[in-house]
């Protein structure tokens, strides 16, 4: 009768060691959420407040001065900054962030009327950040892997030093 035994080594040091990183990726996903929650937010703001807008001029009283409208398909133009100072990021819960504008025409600007073409703002400042978001997440992704890898050479390392005394 021939018989062969063996058994795997390093493996509870292994899943201590995923756990571990696990345990900080959830912490650090959250911060990079809320950061890009943020750098949505940020791109938002911009294009209402910067770039050359295109619409009508309209003359605007109380303090009477002129006004630029945005044209179809860009962001709005700012005139009073309410639009700017109700846009915010909330940290809603777990693996969950929200950029929403609450001033009360934002989804009017947003997706239009059946007597205007909407001027998007939140949707691009999404579409434009989501490279940068991903770039982020991806290269905490990959360093928590590699930081996994460590444990695990760690592991084996001093298991096969164990084993050799």
């Amino acid at each position: 009768m021939t018989i062969l035994t063996f058994k795997f080594s390093g493996v509870k040091e292994a899943e201590e060691a995923l756990e571990h990183v696990k345990d900080k990726l959830e912490t650090e996903m959250q911060s990079i959420l809320l950061g890009g929650g943020q750098l949505i937010r940020g791109e938002a703001v911009r294009s209402i407040q910067q770039g050359n807008k295109t619409g009508r001029i309209y003359k605007r009283y109380n303090p009477t001065r002129e006004h630029r409208a945005s044209a179809p398909g860009e962001a709005p133009a700012s005139d009073t900054g309410n639009l700017v100072s109700q846009i915010f990021v909330k940290n809603k819960e777990e693996g969950v962030v929200q950029v929403s504008s609450e001033a009360m025409y934002s989804k009017f600007l947003e997706f239009g009327t059946e007597k205007m073409l909407p001027r998007p703002f939140l949707f691009p400042a999404f579409e434009k950040s989501k490279p940068r978001i991903a770039e982020v997440l991806f290269k905490k992704i990959t360093d928590a892997l590699k930081d996994f890898g460590k444990w695990v050479t760690i592991a084996y390392n001093y298991k096969k030093l164990f084993l050799m005394l």
